[in-house]
């Protein structure tokens, strides 16, 4: 029950953020893309707050045995680029940039009822579907 509470308080959390820093909406996130028109350089600021963060939240997990909430540290054993990766983070750039919505602030967005994220989420509901039975099996 603590670890459920954690992960909805995170959650939470991490919508606030992504409210509060307007990256819920994609003409923020076009605006930083459009660096020879007019550059909106937010999302940059908003990055660097998260490097950070996860930066000292890294040094300070890397003191303890075992995390809060769980038996281990489960850290990505790969670390090789694959066909796959580099089509799939293509794909994701390529979708952003032409849209402005990442799922986390598309999910925060469909939540507020913005009609962008409405017709997104479907979509991106969709590929995930689409992947898993292509691909996943």
């Amino acid at each position: 029950m603590k670890r459920q509470m954690l992960v909805l308080f995170s959650g939470f959390l991490f919508a606030i953020g992504l409210g509060i820093s307007e990256m819920t909406r994609p003409e923020k996130v076009l605006g930083f893309l459009d660096i020879f028109g007019h550059w909106d350089p937010s999302l940059a600021f908003v990055m660097g707050g998260a490097i950070a963060v996860y930066a000292v939240a890294l040094q300070l997990a890397g003191r303890r045995e075992t995390p809060g909430f769980s038996d281990r540290f489960r850290i990505p054993e790969r670390s090789d680029i694959t066909p796959s990766l580099i089509i799939g983070s293509a794909l994701f750039g390529i979708g952003w940039g032409l849209v402005g919505f990442c799922p986390g602030p598309a999910l925060v967005a469909a939540a507020a009822m913005i009609t962008p994220a409405l017709y997104f989420v479907p979509a991106l509901i969709a590929g995930v579907l689409l992947h898993r039975f292509t691909f996943d099996r």
